[in-house]
């Protein structure tokens, strides 16, 4: 009767079982006394805890577990699985009461229990709350390491809430900013938690996906999924997880109004939020009722209300400990919005340099590329309210500057940080060796008309746990400090950088050289983009070697138009300050795939491109190879003329290592990789955009992906890539640009050459031997790259990343 009761209190409503609760009541009081009746009582009582805290009745149900835990002897063997058990449901108690100590003190002491006495499976559930609680402190990867070892127990041991991990998993990586991973996580397991009919965990994950859409910006698909939840959660009389819902749903129609042209916003939505703000807080939601009382004074600031804003501000309490990293970033974007509504602009941005700070913190606890990448996103409206603020105020070189300062800081981070040692697991190892064998059948089949949806499946899966494990089989590095203006000038020396800003549709550029700087208007953001996009198409669309000739000319004078219009956009207006010297460029969004030596202006001349100024100092800082070191040659299979290609280029390169044919295989690879000058890889090539280390280059075996050059020991100092696409990034929010190029220099690497769009075997050659013509002889890679790009622009969109 104890169990049905909570049974029907998961599946029916907390009223029901609590009725069939006191069923079992009345037949507890005629037993006779004795230990029989005292272990059923507890029992009893255990199980009146669940279900008070399942329904969001947190005091109730600590203070039940508070007065029988006690009472439990584990001398008893028939106590000692009661014990370990409700020991775990009060840590979960303490975690939703944001107790993360208490949490942790129950679960080393269930945990003990456990392993001692053989509670497998048991084990697992306590090993899950064990990542809940370092996701309460905000370890996401130590979070999502015991989520991984918990579900390694359930695959192993048989039946376990293995959806119910994936739920918690999505909301680690939504504490990261990782919305599109975390969807898919909530995907999955919604379909089984549905099956289960488990309508408690239902709804919450629909709250969670509601989540992941509001970060990906998909507000209709976030209000639907909190309606549905809160509607589960009052059929079920759960009245405190109604709340968050409601809470969820209303985010998403504030940020509806903030995003859209509305003069005014509605009022009603202020009552509400208020209104949601106070019940919250008497359900002891403390961070929550702080978030409504946050979206209110959003829109307080929007329709003008600032002395209701102010007044609704000084109700938010402080963050404290647990408190999530978005929420602290939302009450720092409230401060500073009333701040520039009422005109203290310093004010506003010392709010956003110390929101960026506290940010830091959390990136500097992320494990791999991904995390570390994905925290940008809480910190997006923060830093484009401290440069827009600065790129509308800013005069004179002054003014240039601290635009300059706030671009490092707030973007492109991932790539200040010093990788540290990888520390291998044979788990990851595995799976990424399963990818390389599938993607390898995958293309045979193709080949061979055979069908490949199973494999395509299996590939997908072992993706997504190779990303899964990525996220925290190590620290992926030490952070360095932003650099100052000063420094960046002086590290240039003769050469100009063009760092791009965008604000209010408009974009901009600050040109530093010779000490100096100058903030330039350039002009429509989105023409720029649409132009870059278009022009990007025409390349593609030129690349095979053999185009019919008329077609080959209608397509480059289309080209043609649209860099003129580029250069017009982009280089002209900057050309009195840059005159004709050497360019280090900083792009943003589409701009990243832009082959600036398309660009009229910029024929012959020397470009290199860096995610941030920060990272190009870090590339010129690694430690330049000494001539000892070796040259690797790489030549892929099914690129016509690829071993002649690289034997070709021992005549440049006599001592070089050649590695091609039946030779050139994944592991191959890697170790010449390791520790060499020089890495010319001539392959074919795939950009993935939807998980960008993912990225790869094919050879005998399978791929090499990109994730796999995160492990070198010593990346290359150069890599020339003579592969279609491979420098192209995915452009995650904070301008967090990730590829394969990418991943390379993150790694350590100082330079890396570079597609940005398809290119044709022949012109890829050709381009190949002229640029390593004028490497061997001493030029710069910039200088080598721009001299051998010139020959014919619109057929070598090849790009310089790094140091130049």
């Amino acid at each position: 009767m104890i169990s049905l009761a909570s049974a029907i209190a998961e599946t029916v409503s907390t009223k029901a079982g609590l009725a069939h609760l006191a069923r079992a009541d009345r037949v507890l009081e005629q037993l006779p006394d004795g230990q029989r009746r005292e272990s059923l009582t507890a029992v009893r009582g255990l199980q009146h805890a669940v279900i008070m805290f399942r329904t969001g009745r947190l005091r109730e149900a600590l203070d039940l577990l508070d007065v029988i835990l006690p009472t439990l002897d584990e001398r008893i063997p028939e106590n000692r699985l009661l014990l370990t058990r409700n020991l775990l449901n009060r840590s979960h108690v303490h975690l939703l009461m944001n107790h993360p100590d208490a949490a942790l003190a129950d679960l080393r002491r269930s945990l003990t229990l456990a392993v001692n006495h053989g509670y497998r499976l048991l084990e697992a559930k306590i090993r899950h709350n064990l990542g809940d609680q370092a996701h309460l402190v905000g370890d996401v990867p130590a979070a999502l390491d015991h989520y991984e070892q918990a579900a390694r127990i359930f695959a192993e041991e048989g039946p376990g809430s293995l959806p119910k991990i994936q739920l918690d998993q999505a909301k680690a990586l939504l504490t990261a900013g990782l919305a599109e991973e975390a969807a898919k996580h909530l995907d999955e397991a919604l379909t089984e938690l549905q099956r289960n009919g488990v309508v408690q965990d239902v709804a919450e994950a629909q709250v969670a996906r509601a989540a992941a859409a509001i970060l990906l910006g998909d507000l209709d698909t976030a209000v639907q999924l909190a309606r549905e939840a809160r509607r589960s959660f009052l059929r079920r009389g759960h009245h405190s997880w109604a709340e968050v819902a409601m809470l969820t749903r209303l985010r998403a129609e504030t940020l509806v109004i903030l995003d859209g042209p509305l003069a005014r916003s509605p009022a009603r939505l202020v009552s509400d939020l208020g209104d949601l703000a106070d019940r919250l807080a008497g359900l002891g939601l403390r961070d929550e009722s702080a978030v409504a009382r946050l979206l209110a004074v959003r829109l307080l600031i929007r329709r003008g209300s600032l002395d209701a804003a102010a007044k609704g501000l000084a109700r938010v309490p402080r963050p404290h400990r647990t408190t999530p990293v978005d929420h602290r970033m939302l009450l720092r974007l409230c401060t500073a919005e009333l701040a520039v509504a009422t005109g203290r602009h310093r004010s506003a941005l010392a709010q956003a340099r110390a929101g960026l700070t506290e940010l830091g913190w959390a990136r500097d606890r992320m494990g791999g590329l991904d995390l570390l990448c994905g925290t940008a996103v809480h910190g997006q409206e923060l830093g484009s309210l401290a440069v827009r603020l600065l790129l509308e105020k800013a005069r004179g070189q002054a003014g240039a500057r601290r635009v300059l300062a706030w671009q490092e800081r707030t973007r492109a981070q991932v790539y200040r940080y010093e990788p540290l040692p990888a520390v291998e697991d044979p788990v990851l190892a595995k799976h990424i060796n399963e990818m390389r064998h599938v993607q390898r059948t995958v293309q045979q089949h193709r080949l061979e008309g055979k069908p490949v949806g199973s494999l395509e499946q299996r590939y997908a899966w072992l993706q997504r746990e190779a990303s899964r494990l990525g996220w925290y089989t190590s620290q992926w590095g030490k952070p360095r400090p932003v650099c100052a203006p000063e420094e960046i000038t002086r590290r240039l020396g003769d050469r100009v950088l063009v760092s791009l800003a965008a604000s209010e549709g408009e974009l901009f550029a600050v040109v530093a050289r010779d000490g100096g700087f100058r903030l330039v208007r350039l002009g429509s953001l989105a023409e720029t983009e649409e132009t870059a996009r278009q022009l990007h198409a025409d390349l593609d669309a030129l690349a095979p070697d053999h185009l019919p000739s008329a077609l080959a000319d209608a397509v480059a004078n289309s080209a043609r138009r649209r860099a003129d219009l580029l250069d017009r956009l982009l280089v002209q207006p900057l050309l009195e300050l840059i005159g004709d010297r050497e360019l280090v460029v900083v792009p943003i969004g589409p701009l990243y795939s832009l082959p600036w030596s398309v660009l009229p202006s910029l024929r012959a001349r020397p470009v290199s491109v860096v995610p941030s100024a920060t990272a190009g100092v870090a590339a010129a800082d690694r430690k330049e190879p000494g001539t000892s070191s070796p040259v690797v040659l790489v030549g892929g299979p099914g690129v016509p003329g690829a071993i002649g290609e690289v034997r070709q280029l021992r005549s440049v390169y006599p001592q070089a290592g050649v590695v091609d044919g039946e030779h050139a295989t994944s592991s191959a690879v890697l170790a010449a990789l390791d520790g060499s000058r020089l890495a010319h890889l001539v392959a074919h090539g795939t950009h993935e955009p939807a998980n960008a280390l993912f990225s790869r280059l094919d050879l005998v075996d399978g791929p090499i992906f990109a994730h796999e050059t995160t492990r070198l020991g010593a990346p290359p100092e150069h890599v020339v890539l003579a592969a279609c696409e491979l420098a192209m990034s995915h452009i995650r929010p904070g301008e967090e640009a990730l590829g394969f190029a990418g991943t390379l220099l993150a790694s350590g690497a100082r330079t890396v050459v570079g597609a940005v769009a398809r290119v044709g075997d022949q012109a890829a050659a050709e381009t190949m031997s002229a640029l390593h013509e004028r490497l061997a002889s001493g030029v710069s890679p910039a200088l080598a790259l721009a001299e051998a790009n010139a020959v014919d622009p619109l057929r070598r969109p090849f790009l310089c990343l790094g140091c130049g």
